[in-house]
C-alpha cells in the first residue's frame, strides 16, 4: 500500500508593538503577574477597545512578506468559546473576513523548490496564561491578556515532519527579517499547532485530521508528525480510523496523548464585535508598505549568489538570520574576499555561537575584528591554525586579533633561512622518517612536517615547510 501524509499547520505569532492590540498596556514578555493589564484587557463592563494602528500595519507587512491579499475592510469579531484565561468570555478575532488570505512560502523540498499555501492571516488577540499549582490550584496571570496575535494558517500541502520544520524555519527567519515578531518559542511569542491526517492512495481511504498541540520546538513538530503519521497509516492497516480529536505531545516519551474530541467551527459562535468599528485599508497605505518592506530572504540568498559568486548552500546558511547576513556583508566590506569569509562565518563562526547557545548580536567581537583576523592570515603573519585559536580568544574576551597574536606570540614564521636550519635539524633526529619517505611511504613526509611544526610551536609557515623538508630529502 501507499500512504501520503497530509499536514497544515496554524501558527500563532505575538506582533512586537509597544502596546497591547486595543489597549495601552505594555506588550513586554515578564513583568509581575497582573500589572499589564486594565479595565480593557481585562474586559471589564464598559470598557472600549480601541485597535492598536500599528498591529494592523505589522500584519500587512506578514502578509505581504508572505505574498498574500490584503483586505480592503478589516472587520473584527468575537469568539465565544470558553476561555478560562480571558475574563470577558470571548476572544476578540477574525472569521470570515481575515486581513491577509491566498499567500505562500516557497521551501526547498526534496525535488527542488516546493510552494506551501498560505490561506489566511487573520489578527487577534492573545490570551491569559494559566499557571498551574503543585496543589491543584490554577492561577491566571493576564498580562498576556490582549497582546497583538497573528495566526497564519497553512494550506494541507506539507506532507512530512521534515517539510514542517524548513517551512517554519523559512517563516521565522522571514518574520524576524521583517522585524514584527522576535518569535521567540521559549517566551510563547510563536505557538504552532499541527492538523494530520493520512490517505491510501490507492483506496481513496482518509483518517480523521488529528491536531496535535504543546509543541515547543521545530523539532518537536516534525517528530509529532512522524510518530501521528505511523499511528494513522497502523490504523488504516487495521481497516480503523481516528477520532477527530485533539491530542498533546509528551517530549519526555516522544508520544501523543488524547486531550479531548476536536469540536468544529460551529461551537466558536462568531459574532460581529460592536465595540469595534469597520476599518477601510487605504491602498496607498499597502503600497506604502510593501515599498518599504527590507530584502526577504529568499531575495538575499539570491543575490548572496549572483553578487558574491556563493553556491547555493552557502548563501541559504548566510541568509538564514538577518544578523547573519548582516555580519557577513560588512566583513566582506572591509576584507573583500566573500569566499574567505563565508568559509569562516559558516565554520568557525557559526560554531563558536552554537557551542555557546548565543546569537550574533550577543558576540564580544564585530565584523571588522574578523576582517582583521583574515587579514592576518591572507598576509601569511599567522596560519589558518593559529586563526582558529585566536578567533575562540575572541569569543572568550572580545579583544582585538592583533593584541592576541602579539600577547601570545604567535606571528608564524615565514623567514626561509630560518625554518631550514630547524628542517636540517628535525632531519637528522629522524633519519629513519626520511628513509620511509624515500622507499615511498608518503605518511612519513606528514611526520617530519609535523615534528618541523612541533619544533616552532606551530608557528611556521606550513607551506614553506613542506617546500623546504621536500627540498633538503632530495638533496640527501
Amino acid at each position: 500500500m501507499a500512504y501520503k501524509t497530509i499536514v497544515g499547520l496554524e501558527i500563532h505569532v505575538e506582533l512586537m508593538t509597544k502596546t497591547k492590540l486595543f489597549c495601552s498596556c505594555k506588550n513586554e514578555f515578564g513583568g509581575e503577574a497582573n500589572t499589564h493589564c486594565c479595565p480593557i484587557c481585562l474586559g471589564l463592563p464598559g470598557a472600549m477597545p480601541k485597535l492598536n494602528k500599528g498591529a494592523l500595519e505589522y500584519a500587512i507587512k506578514a502578509g505581504l512578506a508572505f505574498n498574500c491579499q490584503i483586505a480592503h475592510r478589516l472587520k473584527m469579531d468575537r469568539k465565544h468559546y470558553f476561555y478560562p484565561d480571558l475574563t470577558k468570555g470571548y476572544q476578540i478575532s477574525q472569521d470570515d473576513n481575515p486581513l491577509c488570505a491566498n499567500g505562500y512560502l516557497i521551501i526547498e523540498g526534496e525535488e527542488g523548490p516546493k510552494k506551501i499555501g498560505i490561506q489566511r492571516i487573520h489578527l487577534e488577540e492573545d490570551t491569559g496564561k494559566s499557571i498551574h499549582t503543585e496543589a491543584g490550584d490554577t492561577l491566571v496571570d493576564y498580562n498576556r491578556a490582549g497582546v497583538p496575535l497573528i495566526e497564519i494558517v497553512t494550506a494541507p500541502d506539507i506532507n512530512s515532519g521534515e517539510e514542517a520544520r524548513m517551512f517554519l524555519e523559512n517563516l521565522k527567519n522571514t518574520l524576524k527579517y521583517i522585524e514584527v515578531s522576535d518569535c521567540k518559542m521559549e517566551e510563547g511569542s510563536l505557538r504552532c499547532d499541527v492538523n494530520i491526517n493520512v490517505v491510501d492512495t490507492e483506496t481513496g481511504k482518509k483518517t480523521n485530521i488529528t491536531e496535535i498541540k504543546n509543541l515547543n520546538s521545530f523539532k518537536a513538530v516534525a517528530t509529532a508528525i512522524e510518530y501521528e503519521e505511523k499511528r494513522h497509516i497502523s490504523l488504516l492497516e487495521e481497516g480503523k480510523n481516528t477520532d477527530k480529536e485533539t491530542r498533546r505531545w509528551n517530549d519526555v516519551e516522544n508520544v501523543t496523548i488524547i486531550m479531548r474530541e476536536k469540536g468544529g467551527t460551529d461551537n466558536y459562535r462568531y459574532a460581529v464585535d460592536v465595540d469595534i468599528l469597520p476599518v477601510a485599508i487605504d491602498r496607498e497605505w499597502i503600497d506604502d508598505i510593501k515599498a518599504n518592506l527590507p530584502e526577504l530572504p529568499q531575495d538575499k540568498k539570491e543575490r548572496f549568489m549572483r553578487d558574491y559568486d556563493l553556491p547555493a548552500y552557502d548563501a541559504g546558511v548566510l541568509t538564514q538570520s538577518k544578523e547573519l547576513s548582516i555580519f557577513f556583508e560588512e566583513t566582506v566590506k572591509l576584507c573583500d574576499d566573500p569566499k574567505q569569509v563565508s568559509n569562516w562565518v559558516m565554520g568557525d563562526v557559526l560554531r563558536g555561537l552554537n557551542d555557546k547557545a548565543i546569537e550574533v548580536g550577543d558576540l564580544k567581537f564585530g565584523p571588522e575584528d574578523l576582517a582583521a583576523l583574515l587579514k592576518l592570515i591572507k598576509e601569511d603573519k599567522i596560519s589558518n591554525n593559529v586563526g582558529k585559536k585566536v578567533l575562540r580568544e575572541m569569543f572568550e574576551t572580545g579583544k582585538k586579533p592583533e593584541d592576541i597574536v602579539k600577547e601570545k606570540g604567535l606571528i608564524q614564521i615565514s623567514d626561509e633561512d630560518e625554518l631550514k636550519k630547524i628542517v636540517a635539524q628535525v632531519l637528522e633526529e629522524n633519519e629513519q622518517s626520511v628513509i620511509d619517505y624515500k622507499n615511498g611511504k608518503d605518511r612519513a613526509l606528514g611526520f617530519i612536517i609535523g615534528q618541523v611544526m612541533k619544533a616552532t610551536r606551530g608557528k611556521a609557515n606550513p607551506q614553506i615547510v613542506n617546500k623546504l623538508v621536500l627540498e633538503a630529502i632530495e638533496e640527501k
